[in-house]
């Protein structure tokens, strides 16, 4: 199993987070490492995640099959992996998301897994062993039974290499986002494990020798409220009689601001981070992308309520949507201020394939061919289509985000401010010294990049760590968390900014051409 490489340069590569912490990326292949178990259990498996190790061509020369695929941003690097296991002559299969949306980009490989592998893993194993060594195999769309979904291979991976590791409680949506393609891979009616399988794979995990953070990689996990509901209260007693081994993540809509129980359920778990799909702050965009789960609310409230049970915010906004108006940089600074949000992954809006968008923008005679991502992620790689303003509006009016938002004094100053109204959980994993044996080397380079290093930012971290460590102590590892990541967002924000500059440069010395001529050259010479 090959687990391609991702983008280097993007939002969540965090590469500096990785550094300060001592680790090679920053989570493991849960898909690779849950299709590993539901496969026989007389195959001999061997793993190597190209974010973390290198792969020799003796590990392909040693294998009889090699499996790999994933996501968008790794595309480049699986049609890399196939050429090079089709090199040495060894069958290739290929599945994951990606292979699930563009099929028809990966139909060399010798076989192609499209769709969920719960429901089809069964047909690929039995044509194996038959003799087959070319074949597709499709699941049926939304069908796949997740409480048969068994405990993923931690023993395959190395821990020391990453930042936190993921597990899965559900899939699925049941909201109706236009762009989202998560609802068209896994679906509006969410499936759950059951409470003794979570727990079961909580233990594994335990069991392996894991501790620290642990992501729950569900799209949206308050998906279907119920389940969870009946699942927090048995996670919080097994965190309870295990010692709070893990710190929780996880991304969830903004509703989840409304429900006053599920907040304190959480908050009582252990969770610290929850992402949220903000988007806008414009009500008509968000009913014009039909995203209404977000409107008729204060976002700055809903924000407000998560940070008060004890988890602070990540948040993702977009630009480009076409009932953007001039005024929508100050709108989108004036919120993320308001929210008080410090980690903001702001991107540039992307028609991704199998999206309700794209289906409308070619509709529409308005689709633009797609950016493979090959040089950056949906932060420099986006706007696949002729905009409804010019493009070079929308590039400037993100470029203002990115230098607001990211000045490390507008930063520090959120980080301050959110981690003074954190209120994390009185359990015992919170009463530990910050500076524990594990932390302190982490804690000690963190001071010197923020001092030593970077001497520019070194008044900005101490007025937020010595604010937080004498107002708010139980919230300063949360804080220091954020403090840790601006060492990757800082540069990459810069980075963003350098590339966006050379697009409004190119626009700029455009010559007078139609708005579809226009947008056509544009992007393709930025891809």
């Amino acid at each position: 199993m090959i687990f391609p490489r991702f983008n280097p340069n993007s939002f969540w590569s965090l590469q500096a987070a990785c550094d300060i912490h001592g680790v090679r990326c920053p989570a493991p292949p849960l898909g690779l490492i849950t299709l590993a178990a539901l496969l026989p259990g007389d195959w001999n498996i061997r793993l190597v995640n190209r974010n973390a190790e290198a792969l020799d061509p003796a590990d392909i020369a040693w294998a009889d099959m090699v499996m790999t695929g994933g996501m968008l941003p790794q595309r480049v690097d699986s049609l890399e992996v196939i050429r090079m296991a089709q090199a040495q002559g060894k069958p290739v299969v290929v599945g994951g998301p990606d292979a699930m949306s563009s099929p028809e980009l990966f139909e060399h490989a010798d076989f192609l897994v499209v769709g969920e592998a719960e429901g089809v893993i069964g047909r690929f194993v039995e044509a194996w062993e038959s003799g087959a060594r070319t074949g597709r195999f499709e699941a049926e769309k939304f069908k796949a039974d997740i409480t048969a979904s068994p405990i993923p291979r931690f023993d395959l991976i190395d821990f020391s290499h990453y930042l936190f590791v993921g597990v899965q409680f559900s899939r699925g949506c049941p909201f109706n986002c236009e762009f989202c393609d998560i609802i068209e891979l896994f679906g509006r009616v969410p499936r759950s494990k059951t409470v003794p399988q979570m727990l079961a794979e909580l233990q594994a995990l335990h069991d392996a020798g894991y501790r620290g953070h642990v992501d729950f990689v569900d799209d949206n996990l308050i998906g279907n409220k119920k389940a969870l509901k009946q699942f927090l209260p048995a996670l919080e007693a097994w965190q309870k009689s295990t010692g709070y081994p893990f710190m929780f993540s996880t991304e969830a809509s903004i509703n989840l601001a409304d429900d006053a129980e599920l907040l304190d359920m959480m908050r009582r778990a252990n969770f610290f981070a929850i992402f949220v799909g903000i988007e806008s702050p414009d009500t008509a965009t968000l009913v014009s992308t039909r995203k209404k789960q977000n409107t008729r609310r204060s976002l700055a409230e809903s924000v407000h309520r998560i940070h008060a049970a004890g988890m602070m915010v990540i948040a993702g906004f977009i630009v480009g949507f076409d009932t953007e108006e001039l005024h929508v940089a100050a709108e989108m600074v004036e919120c993320i201020e308001a929210t008080c949000i410090p980690v903001c992954m702001v991107g540039l809006l992307t028609a991704l394939p199998t999206t309700q968008l794209t289906r409308r923008l070619e509709k529409e005679g308005r689709l633009l061919p797609f950016s493979d991502m090959g040089g950056g992620d949906q932060c420099t790689a986006g706007l696949n289509f002729v905009t409804r303003r010019p493009r070079i509006d929308i590039l400037r009016d993100y470029k203002a985000i990115l230098e607001s938002v990211y000045r490390p004094a507008a930063y520090f100053e959120r980080v301050r401010r959110s981690g003074l109204t954190l209120r994390r959980p009185s359990h015992p994993v919170t009463a530990r010294p910050v500076v524990s044996p594990r932390d302190r080397n982490t804690l000690l380079r963190l001071m010197w990049r923020m001092t030593v290093s970077r001497p520019a930012l070194a008044r900005h971290f101490w007025r937020t760590f010595v604010d937080i460590a004498r107002h708010n102590p139980a919230a300063l590892e949360v804080v220091v968390i954020q403090l840790i990541l601006y060492l990757h967002l800082g540069p990459f924000s810069k980075s963003v900014i350098a590339e966006i500059d050379r697009q409004i440069g190119g626009l700029e010395r455009e010559a007078p051409l139609s708005p579809q001529d226009r947008e056509a050259g544009v992007l393709q010479r930025a891809v």
